[in-house]
C-alpha cells in the first residue's frame, strides 16, 4: 500500500542515487582516475548516507527498484552499436564469435573456480557466475540461473572497476595493436566500465569494447537456458 512516507523515501532515496551518481561523473570528467570512478564513488557515498539513516538495503532497494527495472528498456538501446557497426561485424564476424565463445567460457569457469576455492555455493555462487556481462544481461543471465539479480549486480560492479584498472595496465605488456584488440579486451573484460576506459584510449576502441560487450550479453542471455539445464 502507498503511503506517504514510503512516497517520501522512494523520493528520496531516488534523488539521492540519480544526483551522487551524476556528481562522481562531473567529477570523473575532471579528474579521470580509477579511484574516482563514478561506479566506486557514488555507492561509497550512499553507503554512509544509508548508515548514518541507519537505512537497510532492503529499504533502499525498496525505494530504488524502479531504476533497475529502467534496465530493461535500457537493453533496447544496445540495438544501436549492433546497427551502426555491421559492416565491422560483417568482416571480422568469425574473429567476435571465437571471441564471444572463448571469453565468455573463461569468465564462466573462472568464476565457478572461484567460488569453489571460497567455498562458495549455492545461490551465491550462481548470482557469481555472469559477472563479466553487463548489468542488463548479467541479471537477466543470474535470474534465469537462479541466482539474484540484486547480488549479480554488485559482482558486475566490481569486475567492472578491477576489470578496467588491470586492462589498462595489460595493455602495457601484451602486443595488442589492433584497434579491434583492444577495443575487445576491454569490452569482454570489463563491460560498461571497459567502455569508458577504451574510450579514453580512443575513439575506435571504444566503439569496438562496446560493440563486444552488448555482442557478449546477447550470447549470454540466449544462453542461459541451457546454462540452466547444465547447473541443474
Amino acid at each position: 500500500m502507498f503511503t506517504l512516507e514510503n512516497g517520501l523515501t522512494t523520493l528520496f532515496w531516488s534523488a539521492a542515487t540519480i544526483f551522487f551518481y551524476y556528481l562522481s561523473k562531473l567529477i570523473y570528467r575532471r579528474w579521470p582516475k580509477n579511484l574516482l570512478s563514478p561506479l566506486i564513488v557514488a555507492p561509497a557515498v550512499l553507503v554512509v548516507i544509508a548508515l548514518v539513516l541507519h537505512t537497510s538495503y532492503r529499504e533502499y532497494i525498496g525505494a530504488t527498484h524502479w531504476l533497475m527495472v529502467v534496465l530493461g528498456p535500457v537493453t533496447v538501446a544496445f540495438a544501436v552499436p549492433i546497427y551502426e557497426k555491421r559492416a565491422m561485424i560483417s568482416k571480422y564476424w568469425p574473429v567476435l564469435a571465437f571471441g564471444i565463445v572463448v571469453g565468455s567460457s573463461t569468465a564462466i569457469l573462472t568464476a565457478w573456480a572461484l567460488a569453489s576455492l571460497l567455498s562458495i555455493d549455492g545461490t551465491l555462487r550462481l548470482s557469481l557466475l555472469p559477472r563479466s556481462f553487463s548489468t542488463p544481461f548479467a541479471m537477466e543471465v543470474s535470474e534465469n540461473i537462479g541466482g539474484v539479480p540484486d547480488l549479480t549486480a554488485f559482482f558486475v560492479i566490481v569486475t567492472g572497476v578491477l576489470g578496467a584498472i588491470m586492462g589498462e595496465s595489460l595493455l602495457r605488456f601484451l602486443p595488442l595493436k589492433s584497434t579491434l584488440a583492444r577495443g575487445a579486451l576491454f569490452g569482454m573484460g570489463a563491460h560498461g566500465a571497459g567502455v569508458a576506459k577504451a574510450n579514453q584510449i580512443g575513439a575506435e576502441e571504444g566503439s569496438v569494447a562496446g560493440l563486444v560487450m552488448v555482442l557478449v550479453g546477447l550470447a549470454n542471455v540466449l544462453a542461459a537456458p541451457l546454462l540452466a539445464v547444465i547447473l541443474r
